[in-house]
């Protein structure tokens, strides 16, 4: 992570330059100044100098009591412009520590616990400041900062750059499926887009119940009752913080439960490939007209796998067909594969497959290939197209489940853990304290911002401040997204999902028990319409389909605009609140 020292070191300068104050020169007599020459009458003249400021000007309030200030719209969009570029640093430090940490330890409660938390720690730190000092008056007035980040920084993700991740991922579609490296149709908005395993179909339906607390919030607003609204904040409180527990516990616990799906899904796939190549071998049905295993036709294929005829298969027999199978597509673990297919057929424990196990074994798969469809006819001619039918059915099965095991691009070790831990620590404390110093400053000049230029505060963060907390995160995504496979593209959306679940979650809990705490008044009826809107359209959207066309981005990126007029006309229009 390479950044530029001097530029730092001159932001950091114009901070302390910005802050310098001086005497004021006015055009009263008592604060003229001589220019040092004499006129031809002997006086000296008076070198007058128009005031910056007015005497009546209000003094702005320095952050900290020595952070710069001002009350001109240019002075703050610049000081907002600074702080932004600070706050990006720290995310991007955090960004930067978490990603060491996870080579170290590897995923778990580092994955599932820690990295979701530190992304979200800029944005919880801004949400805090904004109504944490100050009066209650001030901080029922700064909350809307910390609500249009929350806000902005949901509806940023899951639309522009969702959206985006599309363009710069697409590959060709070939049935319903993109194929990973292959981009030759160009803008094709049917035959061109991305596919995701399920597991972020998962991430997505996630996404959208991670609203809940938003409505439990807004239940008194809805019923249109000024009473129990402060209860409805502690409720909505509680909700979000057990959802947050709730999800952490999943993120840690769901690689494991992955890893059995997807060891389950290629049991199957070598069960349905065994019976496919059992069936070009046969010659004749593997099933009779009753729909029980025709015991000559296997017998004389277990003959053929029977290679030292003493009628029984090993293990390395039973290898042999695995092996011979060449299921180089699902990174296959040979040794296992064996394994389990000699525990399908070994009943006896023994080691070692008789005809009759085999008999059995093979017939049972072939009921599972069926299903419920077990009519006689199916067991005579169409036999093949059920076989079929199931091993291309366990294939895409394997396929959503992501399977990553072997990736050409997987990380090898860390080669120095200790040198490699000590970076993540200073990286990650340097991004804490970023983040926390200059948090307060960029929202009060978000605050000073709006009052020069009488824009409501509220639209700032929702634009500005997102492109800040959430770039680190953006640019992950959408360098990720361009690799045009579907493990990245799939990588790519889960972070998304994942980074909108915990803006509903933990932002929230901050956000909700800071309202509690000082007794603020939850008032944001059209800016959580708008986070339910958009959430669960992009979660129901992206948990019901795994390959998204060109298309879809179109309705992400229509989104954005759509829920800032929404906001505008809900809040000045029709008088929400």
């Amino acid at each position: 992570m390479a950044h530029n020292p001097f530029l730092q070191i001159t932001l950091l300068s114009c901070l302390l330059i910005f802050s310098v104050t001086g005497r004021t020169i006015t055009t009263t007599s008592s604060d003229l100044v001589s220019d040092g020459l004499n006129n031809n009458d002997g006086y000296k003249t008076i070198l007058r100098l128009n005031p910056f400021t007015s005497e009546s000007e209000e003094a702005c309030e320095q952050t900290y009591g020595f952070m710069p200030c001002t009350n001109t719209a240019l002075g703050n969009l610049f000081l907002i412009l600074v702080y932004g570029y600070l706050m990006f640093l720290a995310a991007t430090y955090l960004s930067a520590g978490s990603e060491l940490l996870l080579e170290i330890l590897g995923p778990g409660l580092v994955g599932g616990l820690l990295l979701p938390i530190l992304g979200a720690l800029p944005d919880a730190m801004l949400i805090l400041v904004s109504g944490l000092s100050g009066s209650v008056e001030v901080a029922q007035e700064q909350v809307s900062v910390g609500m249009g980040l929350l806000a902005g920084s949901t509806v940023m993700l899951i639309t522009v750059i969702w959206g985006a991740c599309i363009h710069v991922g697409k590959c060709d579609i070939e049935n319903s499926v993109a194929v990973d490296n292959k981009d030759t149709k160009g803008f094709n908005l049917v035959g061109s887009g991305v596919s995701t395993d399920i597991w972020t179909s998962y991430s997505a339906m996630i996404m959208a119940v991670s609203v809940f607390p938003f409505i439990v919030v807004q239940f008194p607003q809805i019923m249109h009752s000024d009473s129990g609204r402060h209860l409805a904040v502690l409720i909505g409180l509680i909700v979000s913080v057990s959802l947050l527990i709730a999800y952490c516990i999943y993120q840690v616990v769901q690689p494991k439960i992955q890893k059995r799906r997807l060891a389950f899904a290629k049991h199957k796939h070598v069960r349905s490939r065994i019976l496919k190549l059992l069936k070009m071998r046969a010659l004749g049905r593997l099933m009779d007209e009753h729909g029980k295993p025709n015991h000559e036709v296997l017998n004389k294929l277990f003959a053929s796998i029977d290679s030292d005829g003493d009628g029984h298969l090993s293990h390395s027999e039973l290898k042999a067909l695995v092996v011979g199978m060449r299921l180089n597509e699902i990174n296959l673990n040979e040794e296992d594969a064996v394994e389990k297919v000699m525990k399908d057929f070994d009943s006896s424990l023994d080691n070692q497959v008789s005809f009759d196990e085999f008999m059995l074994g093979i017939g049972n798969w072939l009921q599972e290939a069926k299903g419920s469809k077990i009519d006689a006819h199916l067991a005579g001619p169409d036999t093949l197209k059920y076989i079929h039918e199931y091993y291309e059915e366990t294939k895409k099965e394997h396929d959503l489940l992501g399977d990553d095991a072997g990736d050409d691009e997987e990380e090898e070790g860390v080669d120095d853990p200790r040198g490699t831990t000590i970076k993540a620590i200073l990286f990650l404390l340097l991004g804490t304290v970023i983040a926390a110093a200059f948090a307060d400053p960029l929202v009060d000049a978000v605050g000073n911002f709006s009052t020069a230029t009488s824009i409501p505060s509220f639209f700032i963060s929702f634009i500005v401040l997102p492109l800040a907390t959430n770039s680190a995160e953006a640019v992950s995504a959408i360098i990720f997204a361009s690799r045009k496979k579907q493990r990245s593209a799939s990588l790519t959306f889960s972070e998304l999902y994942g980074a909108v679940t915990m803006n509903n979650l933990l932002c929230l809990s901050v956000f909700l028990a800071l309202v509690y705490v000082r007794g603020l008044t939850w008032d944001f009826s059209s800016e959580v319409l708008v986070i339910l809107i958009v959430c669960i359209v992009m979660g129901v959207f992206g948990s019901l389909r795994t390959t998204f066309p060109l298309w879809t981005s179109f309705i992400a990126f229509v989104l954005y605009p759509f829920s800032l007029i929404l906001v505008y006309v809900l809040d000045y229009v029709f008088g929400w609140s």
